[in-house]
């Protein structure tokens, strides 16, 4: 029975791309930074190969990895989580996602007003936490939704959940996911709930992303198609927008995610495990927190020899990133980087380097070639 546990540590990258330099990110090196944090510590992943792949210069090096490695440079054109993660399952994207650095424009803004009969507040690019700070009081005061960009393909709408019960929050994300299509079709329609008092506001867990669909055929469906599993751990089927996913489990952050895989380790199934680890980005790489980041990678580190003590006979670990987010930056946006593949198990040839191949969509290559696909 075939199993592929494939783990996104997200915003991971291991330095800057060929053509960094054209979206603002020369130099970038998320791997590298953090490495320089005293909290940084990753002897398990070195055990395996990630401090031999082309490129990453930092650490000792492992005598003899016990997993095969490479370096994947990205052939879409973007640095942003959902078409990093579309190109992992093997959809290429020729034009970047739309982004509006100066706010979305008002035939978006008139529309998503007359469906939701709610105003709207601020409409730029925001932190999530400074903005609900800055427009909190506001939006409970009259009802009006705060809507706000980022340097990501993003329209996010934040409202207190004793102002819009999540549920009608999820409704009106629903709605702007139909307007936001075409010319306007961004990659997520975020949910941002928020609770708390004026001064005090702070974001619920209960966040929820509404992704535009894949634009051709990816892995996930060439598998649930075949009869195989496809389960979905963390945001993946919100970056999927649930097609192509047999099984989904949302996770409250890393801690949660990693315990979920294990938890799948140790049922029966054949197929796919497909798990996002958000918070490098969402909680550190966004926020230049560079200790904060070494800390949350020494963690998952430290929970691979649990994973590797429960693989069989036929599994394969594969661990991997969709882009970087180098935390040592002045910006706190996404970096155009390549990103390490670090494979094991039985069938996975130890200590094999592969070099530097063009596209993350060698991943979706070999999981169909590992089912017969």
């Amino acid at each position: 029975m075939k199993r592929l546990f494939l783990i996104v540590l997200d915003s991971v990258g291991i330095g800057a791309m060929p053509d960094a330099e054209e979206y603002g990110d020369a130099g970038s090196n998320t791997l590298r930074t953090v490495s320089r944090s005293r909290y940084f510590s990753m002897p398990n992943m070195r055990k395996l190969g990630l401090f031999q792949i082309d490129g990453v210069e930092i650490g000792e090096k492992e005598p003899h990895p016990r997993g095969a490695f490479a370096r994947l440079f990205e052939r879409s054109k973007g640095k942003d989580t959902t078409i990093g993660h579309w190109e992992i399952a093997g959809v290429v994207s020729d034009a970047p996602l739309p982004v509006y650095p100066n706010g979305f424009p008002e035939e978006i803004l008139a529309a998503f007003r007359e469906k939701t009969g709610r105003g709207i507040l601020c409409n730029r690019p925001y932190s999530g936490t400074e903005v609900i700070q800055e427009y909190g009081a506001q939006q409970m005061e009259t009802g009006d939704l705060i809507v706000y960009t980022s340097a990501d393909s993003v329209f996010q709408v934040a409202a207190h959940e004793a102002v819009v019960p999540v549920e009608t929050l999820y409704e009106y994300c629903r709605m702007a996911r139909e307007i936001l299509q075409g010319e306007h079709g961004v990659g997520r329609v975020i949910a941002r709930p928020f609770a708390g008092e004026p001064g005090h506001f702070y974001r619920t867990e209960r966040r929820h992303d509404f992704s535009l669909a894949p634009p051709g055929v990816t892995m996930l469906d060439r598998l649930k198609e075949a009869g195989f599993s496809v389960i979905a751990i963390g945001k993946i089927a919100d970056i999927f927008a649930g097609r192509g996913i047999t099984e989904a489990v949302r996770t409250s952050g890393n801690a949660d995610g990693i315990a979920q895989t294990i938890s799948y380790m140790e049922r029966e199934f054949e197929g796919l495990c497909f798990v996002n680890l958000v918070d490098f980005d969402m909680l550190y790489g966004h926020r230049n927190d560079v200790d904060g980041y070494a800390k949350a990678l020494r963690a998952f580190d430290a929970k691979l020899p649990e994973m590797l003590a429960r693989m069989r006979e036929e599994d394969v670990l594969l661990i991997t990133a969709d882009h970087g987010c180098d935390p040592g930056t002045a910006s706190t946006d996404h970096s155009r980087e390549y990103v390490p593949v670090v494979a094991v198990g039985k069938r996975v040839p130890s200590g094999k380097n592969y070099g530097t191949l063009e596209g993350f969509c060698h991943i979706a290559d070999g999981a169909l070639n590992m089912f017969g696909i």
